[in-house]
């Protein structure tokens, strides 16, 4: 969709939950990708990204174009409940009683230890991730998740392309320090 097709899908939403809907169906899934790999909880993601789709439907008509995609603005909705999620988590720890991930474990086929391999490879990168700071947390979502280029996360992020380019090539190096560090301490 070009931006002058989603600019009058906006405005058609301000007044018709049918094309809110539109909306709903095009970004959902980046939304929830994006929540998913900030918390690491289908339920919660799930919950939150709800949260995120209620309140732009509930704050369409204010809605401005200011020359950013609309995926900016729920971004940022997203980005400000992800916040709030782990503020409120501090306070009040909780302790999972299901297994959520458990759907996500390796189905084993024929080759059972490389599966295994493949299993604790990325679960190791998952943890190097998790040592970086949040907005490089959020690039790295941003860029191989959800596939943006460095003008839209600069957009979605309220940085210049240029300070992307930087922040990704420092977020790579620390990402290559950590995991080296990682099979170091492993050896």
């Amino acid at each position: 969709m070009d931006p002058q097709e989603e600019i009058a899908l906006i405005d058609a939403a301000k007044s018709d939950p049918n094309a809110f809907g539109l909306l709903y169906e095009r970004y959902v899934d980046r939304i929830y990708n994006y929540i998913y790999f900030r918390i690491d909880s289908k339920r919660d993601a799930e919950d939150l990204t709800g949260q995120v789709f209620f309140k732009a439907m509930s704050n369409i008509k204010s809605y401005r174009h200011m020359g950013l995609p609309f995926s900016a603005w729920l971004y940022r909705i997203a980005h400000n409940l992800v916040a709030n999620y782990y503020h409120d988590r501090v306070r009040k720890r909780e302790i999972a009683l299901d297994d959520e991930q458990a759907q996500f474990l390796p189905q084993y086929d024929q080759h059972p230890e490389k599966q295994t391999v493949k299993t604790q490879e990325i679960e190791n990168l998952m943890a190097a991730i998790r040592k970086l700071s949040p907005i490089r947390q959020e690039l790295l979502v941003l860029k191989f998740l959800d596939q943006l280029s460095n003008a839209e996360i600069g957009k979605i992020l309220r940085k210049s392309e240029g300070a992307i380019k930087s922040l990704y090539h420092r977020t790579l190096l620390e990402l290559r320090d950590i995991m080296s560090t990682g099979k170091e301490e492993n050896a």
